[in-house]
Order: structure tokens, then C-alpha cells, then sequence
């Protein structure tokens, strides 16, 4: 039996997206804005905070629609294509090479170990991941950076986009023994955005005989600043985390608190 199940998201969990997923988006609007408008982090935090933007294509497009809509001009006279926004996020965050990437995902910095993984093993805890990213981006950082075998995982392509709790299901379906369901094991889900927070709320309303807890992790690019690492960490409790840590790492030393044992 297990003690809890754990899914991680894994950007800005796992890995750090500053300058790879977050430093694409604004290459990708800077390039649809014809250079006239260059998103900053906290444009992009603002944008993420309302809950709905988690894949970082549309974040681009509407980023870039919002600043046309700045200049006066309506959605349907910019008439962005999508296809084309896709595949330039894609070139600087893959590379121009499809064989051997070579684009901003090769620079992400690791934010946990495989030691850990296997901590939490060790402590009886299962674990698995839900992410808002490509299958072969996720599969890159888990098995090529981090070198798990055969890591249980839900991308992009296999569920709807976050705040749907449907992957988040899936995973713990996939984690779960038949003869060990009608235990119904406490979730935990780490998170760095407002709507991997929500992906919980929607989950415990959907299925409330379970315990969902949402945890918040503090991104990197926030932890430089005081005020904005606080701002940051009220966002994701006011969307539900019933607790916010710097790292995925911390979870271990707080698991007394949440109730595991």
C-alpha cells in the first residue's frame, strides 16, 4: 500500500525554463510583433496567472495578440496563423536540426536528481509525471537528462490542457493497483503555475472521496527577488496550494506536515 501518490509537473519543477521554454515565447512574439514588442517575465507570470495558458504556443499567440490589440487593431484583422507560430517556437526551442536537437532545451538546468526519485521510493511514496509538454521534450529531460527508465508520464498529446484534471486522472490510474483503488490514496500534485493549482481544485470537486492536494514550487526566476518570489508564492496559494516550496526537493521534509507517514 502506498503511503501517497506524487505527479510532478516538470516545467519549472523538473527543469529550469527560463531561458529555453520562456526565453522561446518571447523570441516567438518579438518575431510575430515585427520586433516591436519583447515580453517580459513578469508578462509572461501575469499572463499564466489567469489559469487558462499553459501551453506555451497559445501563450505566444496571445501574448502577440494582446499587444496589437494595445495598438487599436481587433483579433480578426491580425489574423495570426498559429501553424507558423508553432513551428518558429519550435526552431528556437528545438533547433533546426529534428535529429539531434539543438535549440534552447539542451541549455535547462536540472532541478532534482535520480537519487531522489528513488527516495521517494524508498519511502513507499509512487510517483509519475503530467505535463503540459510534448511527449519527446519530456521524454529528452526524464530519460536522456535525468535517466530514468521508462518513466510514467502524460504529456501534451495524450490529455487536455491544464487546468483539465483528465491527465492528472490518467496518471494516477496508471500508478494505482486494481486491489488497492478502493484505498483511495492521498495525490499530491506539484505545480508552478496557477493552473496546475486549479488542475487540483478541479480534480477534488470531480472525484471528492479522494484526497487532491496541490503543492506550489517556486519557479527559478523567481527566487532572485524577495517581493516578487512573495507575490508569486500568494498566487499559487490563492489558486489552492496548500503549501509552497522553493524546490520539488523540499517535499520529503514536509511530508509530517501534509500528513504522510
Amino acid at each position: 500500500m502506498m503511503k501517497a501518490i506524487v505527479i510532478f509537473d516538470i516545467d519549472g519543477v523538473i527543469r529550469d525554463v527560463s531561458n529555453s521554454y520562456r526565453r522561446a515565447i518571447i523570441d516567438t512574439v518579438a518575431y510575430f510583433t515585427d520586433n516591436r514588442y519583447r515580453p517580459q517575465m513578469q508578462d509572461i507570470d501575469d499572463l499564466k496567472a489567469e489559469g487558462i495558458w499553459n501551453n506555451d504556443w497559445q501563450a505566444s499567440q496571445e501574448l502577440t495578440y494582446r499587444y496589437f490589440e494595445s495598438q487599436g487593431k481587433n483579433r480578426q484583422e491580425i489574423n495570426l496563423n498559429y501553424e507558423q507560430i508553432v513551428d518558429f517556437f519550435q526552431s528556437r526551442y528545438r533547433g533546426n536540426d529534428p535529429d539531434n536537437w539543438n535549440g534552447y532545451i539542451t541549455t535547462e538546468k536540472l532541478l532534482v536528481n535520480q537519487e531522489y526519485f528513488q527516495q521517494l521510493t524508498n519511502n513507499n511514496i509512487g510517483w509519475g509525471f503530467f505535463s503540459g509538454a510534448t511527449r519527446g521534450s519530456a521524454e529528452y529531460i526524464l530519460k536522456q537528462r535525468l535517466g530514468l527508465e521508462n518513466p510514467l508520464l502524460i504529456a501534451m498529446e495524450d490529455a487536455p490542457s491544464k487546468p483539465n484534471p483528465k491527465g492528472l486522472f490518467m496518471t494516477v490510474e496508471l500508478l494505482e493497483k486494481p486491489s488497492t483503488k478502493e484505498n483511495l490514496t492521498t495525490v499530491l500534485y506539484l505545480g508552478d503555475t496557477v493552473a496546475d493549482m486549479k488542475t487540483i481544485s478541479k480534480a477534488q470537486s470531480t472525484q471528492p472521496q479522494r484526497q487532491w492536494l496541490a503543492v506550489g514550487v517556486l519557479p527559478p526566476h523567481v527566487h532572485h527577488d524577495i517581493e516578487l518570489k512573495e507575490s508569486y508564492s500568494n498566487r499559487l496559494q490563492e489558486a489552492g496550494a496548500v503549501i509552497v516550496m522553493d524546490n520539488a526537493t523540499d517535499l520529503i521534509s514536509h511530508f509530517s506536515a501534509l500528513n504522510i507517514s
